[in-house]
């Protein structure tokens, strides 16, 4: 390993490697549907460099399977990523993703269970990808006010205007009346 390797999330990882991985994404959208098994060899071959016990292999799997449109596949690699210790950042997307998966796959429940923790934890840049998925999720179990809530929560910052309205409404649509 280079002298820029780095601990990431789980385990130590070259520079070089993060970028080719990088590199690799950014050129999905060259795949069309009938080429999504050309997209995870790509991905299947800088995971073979990684040491087997990387949780960044079933990682960087799951992804390439969920985003060629196998949820069904993705599911146990995103479990593995986390039961191997992926944490931080990718960590956390692993757990929207997961419940992302759960729910296409008709497991809403398990990925409500997932999310809400998220709710909870230090503030990021996922913070609103969290809301949208879980309120996905509940809406799939016909909690759609709870769902609509999260989403009108996490739209309100980002609004010009009528933020505390907006932030009291989604408040006030899941509250028990008085």
């Amino acid at each position: 390993m280079s002298s820029r390797a780095h601990l990431c999330e789980g385990g130590p990882v070259n520079d070089d490697w993060e970028k080719r991985v990088a590199a690799a994404w950014a050129t999905f959208d060259d795949y069309d549907e009938e080429h999504g098994a050309d997209f995870r060899a790509v991905i299947d071959e800088l995971v073979a460099e990684l040491s087997a016990d990387s949780p960044l292999g079933p990682f960087e799997q799951a992804c390439a399977w969920d985003s060629t449109g196998h949820s069904d596949k993705a599911v146990p690699l995103y479990r593995e990523a986390l039961a191997r210790g992926l944490s931080g950042y990718k960590g956390r997307r692993t757990r929207i993703q997961l419940a992302s998966s759960l729910r296409n796959i008709g497991e809403a429940e398990e990925g409500v269970k997932l999310l809400t923790p998220e709710l909870l934890t230090p503030s990021d840049e996922l913070d609103d990808a969290v809301r949208a998925c879980l309120a996905l999720c509940l809406a799939d179990l016909g909690r759609e006010r709870e769902g609509l809530a999260l989403v009108i929560g996490a739209l309100a910052p980002h609004l010009p205007r009528y933020q505390r309205s907006m932030a009291n409404y989604a408040r006030l649509l899941v509250e028990p009346e008085a």
